[in-house]
């Protein structure tokens, strides 16, 4: 007789929904994260289509400005910053800490639902005739001008903002309260340490979001000058309190991508990661100092030329702790026994793209570069370094390493390995012509231009159209593995941690007996075997 898990231990539809089993749960949150990735991906597609050609051959420009916003708000709000936490940090954090479940089950829940009620009012907002705002909802265009559905996308990113809130709230009172016997703080994986990092931002800052778009209702609706200068307000209130929210959403995105990438270069290099206490605490001074450089965004808006100096001088200092794992994840890789899977290729490429995105980072630190390249295609594709090459990369990296965990299926390496490869080709091809284009000064948000960017514009659209199949690709062959994959061990990696000394799939409380945990994470011999945590 088969052994009951959490997937065939009742198969209803109530089951489901009502579920307050958070592996359950982050089975609801990737499939409605998968539909949203689609359809951002979608309005990103229809963007490269249109800027092959330096004409508008296929939109007008009204349309183009309802393509661009589509994308950013699906992309940023309800596929970017909740992905990482959200599925991979519901299934696998308790596991980790050898918990039944998060601290407040019926939270969890709670949030996915609100979750998909801001997600389903942006879309109606979409359907209904789109945003031409963009994703940043810059005043006073959207409180003064915009005669799109303004007030309906801003209401469904408000709500959504409740459900960021409360999965931060339920993953900090477990990572406290929920941890096993002999789990110390420094015997915690670095993905929990980065996942904690990234509930502290969720909770200081996702407020100061939700109050700005409530002002954005306030102004638009009822005439109050908050940030119209004809009534008494401030513009540049607005784009104060969107960076402080949104720089730290950056960190939002990134940061639980880090901690993936250090369980995965650990594994397939069969070592303990180089440096573990610097790579813990830089997740947290990340955290910290993210607060402190949302002014860079705003150089060339007016603000005084000390708050520019100072909010330079902070980028930068934001960087090293950003180094400080870069670096540790090389030394790790060094002399180790690498195996090269494809989560080790996803890991691999986040480490060149966030390079990149990182080192690029800097140039617009610089307040004499920024002036130039503010508002060109350089930005673009700084920001889509970091956030898709560096974020979406490690999304992939994670899915793929804990997918026989999650589904106790084995998927095809061989096509998993082509989707990798394809990834970082296509990326590369997409974003890399748009620092040309940016630094020769083409600017983002139009849809025609002059015809001597075109041949950047078409390789561009070119690596777009190879990206766009690669991150299709892995659709068929993981939800192949599904029903016909190889059935997969409890610990096809030979991995330390406590995720992997229970069954795959996971039975419904976990594990049978509580973990005592006896050793910190990483632990390998002299012949790169693994030493389980709690042996």
């Amino acid at each position: 007789m088969t052994e009951l898990n959490y997937l065939t231990a009742n198969y209803t539809l109530r089951s489901w929904f009502f579920t307050t089993d958070h592996k359950r749960i982050a089975i609801l949150y990737f499939a409605s994260l998968t539909l949203f990735f689609f359809i951002g991906g979608a309005g990103a597609t229809a963007m490269r289509i249109e800027l092959a050609t330096p004409q508008a051959d296929l939109v007008s420009d009204d349309i183009y400005n309802r393509l661009f916003t589509m994308h950013g708000i699906i992309m940023v709000w309800f596929f970017l910053i909740p992905s990482i936490p959200n599925t991979l940090g519901n299934f696998i954090a308790p596991l980790m800490i050898g918990a039944r479940d998060l601290a407040f089950p019926r939270l969890n829940l709670l949030s996915w639902y609100i979750f998909m009620l801001g997600g389903s009012v942006t879309l109606f907002a979409i359907l209904a005739g789109g945003i031409d705002t963009g994703w940043t909802f810059y005043t006073p265009f959207s409180t003064l001008y915009s005669n799109s559905y303004v007030m309906v996308a801003a209401a469904g990113v408000f709500i959504a903002g409740f459900s960021s809130i409360l999965t931060g709230l339920n993953f900090i009172v477990t990572i406290h309260r929920l941890r096993a016997p002999g789990l110390t703080w420094y015997r915690l994986p670095l993905f929990l340490w980065s996942l904690y990092a990234t509930s502290v931002i969720l909770v200081l800052a996702t407020p100061v979001l939700a109050i700005t778009l409530v002002l954005i209702a306030v102004e638009r609706c009822f005439g109050v000058g908050f940030f119209d200068p004809r009534i008494g307000g401030d513009p540049l209130l607005f784009q104060h309190l969107f960076w402080f929210y949104s720089h730290p959403a950056v960190y939002i995105m990134i940061l639980p991508g880090m901690g993936v990438i250090n369980e995965l270069i650990s594994c397939f290099s069969r070592k303990q990661v180089f440096g573990y206490k610097f790579v813990a605490w830089a997740s947290l001074a990340i955290a910290a100092l993210g607060f402190l450089v949302w002014g860079h965004h705003m150089f060339v808006t007016g603000q005084s030329l000390v708050a520019s100096l100072v909010f330079s001088f902070m980028s930068f200092v934001v960087a090293v702790p950003s180094a400080i794992k870069v670096f540790n994840w090389t030394a790790t890789l060094h002399k180790g026994s690498l195996r090269f899977d494809a989560p080790m290729l996803y890991a691999l490429a986040f480490i060149g793209l966030f390079t990149i995105g990182g080192l690029t980072g800097l140039f617009l630190a610089c307040l004499a570069f920024d002036v130039h390249a503010t508002d060109t295609y350089f930005v673009v594709a700084h920001f889509h370094y970091i956030m898709v090459g560096g974020m979406v990369t490690a999304y992939f990296g994670g899915l793929h390493y804990w997918w026989p965990k999650i589904t106790g299926r084995l998927y095809s390496e061989y096509w998993a390995r082509t989707a990798a490869v394809l990834i970082f080709f296509g990326f590369n091809l997409t974003f890399f012509p748009q620092f040309i284009l940016g630094a020769e000064g083409m600017p983002r948000r139009y849809h025609v231009y002059p015809p001597e960017f075109q041949l950047w514009n078409v390789l561009s659209s070119g690596g777009a159209t190879i990206l766009a199949a690669a991150y299709l690709l892995p659709l068929f062959y993981l939800g192949y593995s599904v029903f016909f994959g190889a059935r997969a061990s409890a610990n096809p990696w030979d991995a330390p941690g406590l995720e992997w000394q229970t069954s795959s799939p996971p039975p419904e409380h976990n594990f049978d007996i509580q973990p005592v945990v006896t050793r910190a994470p990483y632990q390998y011999s002299r012949n790169f075997e693994a030493e389980p945590q709690n042996a």
